[in-house]
């Protein structure tokens, strides 16, 4: 980040002044075998283009009267986006149906939602939604949040640079302050996985494998009239 500002820095240098000052500092890992490189491992569906894989989990915080926080996390595994990241009390099929209609009538359709079982993401309304617009479920193992490593490694920097560092008075100031954050995620945080570039820049030189093709911009109460359109386009 500060050499895309414009400074010219030593890696070597950051890395010491950063450990001086008590930030944390990435621990070196260990290699690990991938899931389903050996008999009877797990084989996991591998985003290869823009709208290809997407991935969808919750993760909860609280407002600072101890009421609870849901937040839907949805990301495009191909450019590490963060699609959407909706703050509320609670969510139920419909909500999650209305948001998906939001968001598939701005950003396209993608091939394949990957979740956990959840009752949101297995239930009837949402189902029924995803296959009459053939988007393919890819749901991971009940206890394995492992296999849905993108979203899980979101929630862990989206935990420790937001949730763990602001209390939140009202649902509203949550939505406000997560909305920022989620910005600043897309467009100014730089990807090692992507080169050094935002997710926002690497999914500008993509070209997107569904294309929004005349799909409205609809109100969340008309993703039936999105279906019917999508259907007969």
């Amino acid at each position: 980040m500060l050499r895309r500002e414009g400074w010219s820095v030593n890696f070597k240098r950051v890395y010491r002044i950063w450990k001086q000052e008590g930030f944390r500092v990435p621990q070196k890992k260990t290699k690990k075998r991938r899931l389903g490189s050996t008999q009877g491992g797990i084989s996991r569906r591998r985003a290869v283009r823009v709208n290809h894989v997407w991935s969808i989990d919750f993760i909860f915080d609280r407002t600072s009267n101890g009421r609870s926080l849901k937040i839907l996390s949805l990301i495009d595994q191909y450019t590490r986006e963060c699609i959407a990241l909706e703050v509320s009390r609670r969510f139920t099929g419909d909500d999650l149906v209305d948001l998906l209609a939001d968001v598939f009538s701005i950003r396209g359709v993608p091939e394949f939602i990957r979740s956990d079982n959840g009752p949101e993401f297995i239930s009837r309304r949402v189902r029924e939604f995803l296959e009459r617009i053939d988007v393919g479920t890819s749901f991971i193992q009940p206890g394995s949040p492992w296999e849905n490593g993108y979203v899980e490694s979101f929630h862990s920097r989206f935990r420790d640079e937001c949730l763990s560092c602001e209390e939140f008075t009202t649902l509203q100031e949550a939505q406000e302050i997560i909305g920022q954050w989620r910005s600043g995620y897309n467009h100014r945080r730089p990807h090692s996985s992507l080169s050094g570039l935002t997710p926002a820049e690497f999914a500008a030189r993509c070209s997107a494998s569904t294309p929004v093709a005349a799909l409205p911009t609809l109100k969340r109460n008309n993703e039936h009239d999105l279906l019917n359109q999508t259907l007969s386009s």
